[in-house]
């Protein structure tokens, strides 16, 4: 985007502020429980994995390094919450152009508020998950409070680099609307997979034999920075301990590279979104 689109979003925090409320009240019309629904389905999620892989399959859990905890359905949360953000702002921001298209023909504004303000008010339910999480764990006798600034850091990467992606798609579901039911229905579902949330990244072989070949099967699955989103959320949360600088310094470069290629797509391909749509 150029720097009169910057200053056009600067000058837009009304608008956002209106969109983002828009879509919080529109999340939960019309529901009994209301936001109440922002805690219970995940919680739902999060005893479904624990009965499948807990009970069922008895995978382990890793004892935290600091805190001493030894609870799977915790150790679920810590990695599963920071998955089910970045999931949820995807599958989501997927249908914002879209689903905004009379808007777009009628009156100009800058395009990229409409990703921004879905992403915020998805991390309106992050912040509360995370807050529950911090107060279970508190049961538990973990202090998360220690560690609060390293949180605050991964959750401002997390929100960065998922704004990126969510920019990225949104725009080019406009083109092709084939990608949304692409990502949603299949590739969203195997990175939950190609990610160590309901298992040990240990539990990754570090070489396995592909047509006699020695592949580095640790390595390149750590090249993919949700697999490390999710690992440093629960080293934070989980162990009690702050990630390694090059976890960070990677994340932070993962971070960047996603908003600055999603900022450049959105802006190349927004001039035409009101003639596609």
């Amino acid at each position: 985007m150029s720097t009169t689109t910057l200053t056009e979003i600067a000058h837009s925090t009304d608008l956002i502020k209106n969109l983002t409320l828009r879509e919080l009240r529109g999340k939960y019309r019309s529901s009994v429980l209301g936001w109440l629904w922002s805690l219970l389905n995940p919680l739902s999620t999060i005893l479904t994995y624990w009965f499948v892989f807990g009970l069922i399959l008895q995978l382990p859990a890793t004892v935290g390094t600091k805190t001493g905890l030894d609870n799977f359905p915790v150790y679920l949360m810590c990695g599963l919450f920071p998955w089910a953000f970045f999931s949820s702002c995807v599958s989501g921001s997927m249908g914002v152009i879209v689903g905004n298209a009379a808007l777009i023909k009628k009156v100009y504004f800058p395009r990229a508020v409409l990703p921004l303000s879905y992403v915020l008010s998805i991390l309106v339910n992050f912040c509360i998950e995370m807050t529950v999480l911090v107060i279970l764990l508190g049961f538990f006798g973990v202090n998360a409070l220690v560690v609060l600034p390293w949180l605050l850091i991964l959750m401002m990467l997390l929100v960065i680099f998922t704004l990126g992606i969510s920019m990225a798609v949104s725009v080019l579901n406009a083109y092709l609307r084939d990608l949304q039911h692409l990502i949603g229905s299949v590739l969203l579902q195997i990175m939950f997979y190609l990610n160590p949330i309901v298992y040990r990244i240990s539990d990754v072989p570090k070489n396995v034999e592909l047509l006699g070949f020695s592949v580095p099967l640790r390595a390149i699955y750590l090249k993919n920075p949700m697999a490390r989103f999710v690992m440093a959320f629960r080293q934070v949360l989980y162990d009690g301990v702050a990630p390694a600088l090059k976890d960070f310094l990677f994340l932070g470069a993962a971070s960047v590279v996603s908003i600055v290629l999603g900022w450049m797509l959105f802006s190349r391909l927004e001039w035409r979104m009101a003639e596609e749509l």
